[in-house]
């Protein structure tokens, strides 16, 4: 891992403008339905999706997909701090999704991700063993209350390309 380029994913994603750029780009469902991330350190990392018209749904909340791309989002932030430029490259994909839902959804929903030192050091253990790893991350949704809205379980495997 190359901590320069950790720290500079990190400042680029927190960066409303930049991040903005990079989902118009990549990822144009995150760019419409405002999604954002708020922190990504080594240890954490935040995202918040709003309620808007645009990610409603019939029952006057947000839609669970929307809620499920910003939970990915917390998840894979923290993942990709350490395989951004990495050389050789490592693949990342996500294998399984898990969620309960416990509130509705009618406000900004902050996604918490608290997972990154285990994350770091699967994808460490991956880099020096050249074995695939799996790293199950979890996400918590809150509302402005701190009440719990949701809850997700990604299932990441992590390989290094060869």
């Amino acid at each position: 891992m190359n901590p320069h380029q950790s720290s500079k994913l990190r400042k680029f994603a927190v960066s409303p403008f930049f991040f903005k750029i990079y989902l118009l780009l990549k990822l144009p469902m995150g760019f419409i339905s405002g999604m954002r991330i708020r922190k990504l350190n080594e240890e954490k990392c935040e995202v918040t999706v709003p309620y808007k018209w645009i990610n409603k749904n019939p029952f006057k909340s947000t839609f669970w997909a929307v809620l499920g791309m910003g939970a990915e989002m917390n998840t894979a932030g923290l993942i990709l701090q350490y395989t951004y430029k990495h050389h050789p490259s490592i693949s990342t994909l996500p294998l399984k999704c898990e969620s309960e839902f416990f509130k509705k959804a009618t406000g900004i929903t902050r996604f918490t991700c608290t997972d990154g030192a285990l994350i770091k050091e699967k994808i460490n253990f991956a880099i020096s063993s050249k074995e695939p790893v799996i790293i199950e991350a979890y996400s918590t949704g809150v509302n402005n209350n701190s009440e719990t809205i949701c809850k997700f379980k990604f299932t990441w495997s992590i390989k290094i390309k060869s």
